[in-house]
């Protein structure tokens, strides 16, 4: 399990670059993001590498944040893959509230969930033999 940082950006030129300098300044890394617009402001979703450290730096610099805890599963980047992980925790009462992911680079790709029942979907996970990415 992973803990997931939101944070409210103004949706203008420049701010992702101003907040993504906050953290280069103090060797924060991001591990996983995903930005959604909303009217004028930009609502950002990250994994870091040291999640304590962002927290009490973006608290400090009085940014706007949550705090969630989101599963990390790696899959292999077939068609059928997402299909299954989504049938397996629907058919389980666990709703998937958001996602994101990548395979650029790999043959795998890691998922991001954030679920309503985290630890029902660790178990399916890990009943199901599903790759579940470790801190």
């Amino acid at each position: 399990m992973f803990t997931e940082i939101s944070v409210f950006l103004p949706n203008k030129p420049g701010m992702l670059g101003k907040f993504s300098k906050l953290l280069l300044e103090n060797d924060i890394n991001y591990r996983a993001m995903t930005i959604a617009e909303i009217d004028d402001k930009s609502l950002l979703r990250m994994v870091v590498d040291k999640t304590q450290e962002a927290i009490d730096l973006l608290k400090k610099n009085n940014y706007l944040l949550s705090i969630t805890d989101v599963l990390a599963v790696e899959i292999p980047d077939k068609p059928e893959t997402l299909y299954e992980i989504a049938e397996i925790l629907g058919e389980n009462d666990v709703n998937i509230e958001y996602i994101y992911s990548s395979t650029i680079l790999k043959r795998e790709a890691i998922i991001i969930l954030k679920v309503d029942k985290t630890n029902k979907a660790l178990e399916i996970f890990k009943r199901r033999g599903i790759n579940l990415i470790e801190k």
